[in-house]
């Protein structure tokens, strides 16, 4: 699979994401979708499914070395004392001894974003996470942590999807050579009844989930992030590489923009989102 690279991290285009997804369905799912091709996996503290994570990846006999996994530190967690501890009990979970990315999950006004930064720095120096980054920052606080890291950050995990344009938080990303990494593509299901997407894909011979997920990594130093739990639909997420979208799709695409197109915006954890562009 190609990579992006920010930063030094080789970050795999196209990885798999948990959200949402029960311990049964993690188990079920995620060998399938290591059979099918997928080396980047993405999990987090509050999915509650790390274990099953790490047992899937234990099982599937496929070499750690040869998975990229990221995990997500809970804003709860963000004290000195609680930081540490929740990485290590992650890691346990996770039945290895490194994550290959670590982020700060949301913002958390709470705790001081020098702390959090420090202490996400720490777990690298340790070698216990390979690279670091954030996730729901807008470019105020990408700037913020960038300013603070002693090591580079490797990305921004942020919603991303035809109805919501990121041009700013790519456009800052790319200036500290970091990656976006796109959640949320199918923006919960709305996209798969788009005209626009379902005439594109005619032409392609592709569906709308494929022409989402192709958009996404056909932009510079983008990655993206599919889930699925049907086993039926691992193969079609994953074969978007032996097709281009024009340059005239790619853009008839991004007009689908709109101001209202955000859909995670959770009270009491979302900052102060940039202007949609």
């Amino acid at each position: 699979m190609k990579t992006v690279t920010a930063n030094g991290t080789q970050l795999p285009q196209l990885g798999f994401g948990t959200f949402r997804m029960a311990e049964d369905q993690v188990l079920s799912i995620l060998p399938e979708a290591m059979k099918v091709g997928f080396r980047h996996i993405d999990t987090a503290q509050i999915y509650g499914n790390e274990a099953a994570v790490g047992a899937a990846i234990r099982a599937s006999g496929i070499a750690r070395g040869e998975i990229f996994l990221t995990t997500k530190v809970w804003v709860e967690n963000y004290g000195p004392d609680a930081f540490l501890a929740s990485v290590e009990e992650s890691l346990r979970k996770l039945q290895t001894d490194h994550v290959d990315l670590l982020l700060l999950h949301w913002p958390n006004e709470a705790v001081p974003l020098a702390d959090q930064i420090a202490a996400l720095n720490h777990v690298r120096e340790k070698g216990q996470a390979r690279s670091i980054g954030i996730s729901n920052f807008s470019t105020a606080l990408m700037a913020e942590a960038v300013s603070l890291s002693d090591a580079p950050l490797a990305t921004n995990q942020v919603e991303y999807h035809p109805y919501l344009g990121q041009t700013k938080v790519i456009e800052a990303a790319r200036g500290y050579q970091m990656a976006v990494t796109g959640y949320f593509a199918m923006a919960d299901g709305k996209v798969l009844g788009e005209p626009l997407l379902q005439e594109i894909g005619g032409r392609h011979g592709k569906s709308v989930a494929q022409v989402v997920l192709r958009w996404l990594i056909q932009q510079p130093g983008v990655a993206a992030l599919t889930k699925t739990a049907t086993p039926s639909r691992l193969k079609e997420n994953f074969d978007i590489f032996d097709f281009d979208l024009s340059s005239s799709e790619m853009a008839a695409i991004h007009g689908l923009a709109r101001l209202d197109g955000r859909i995670v915006s959770p009270d009491g954890l979302a900052p102060q989102w940039d202007e949609a562009a």
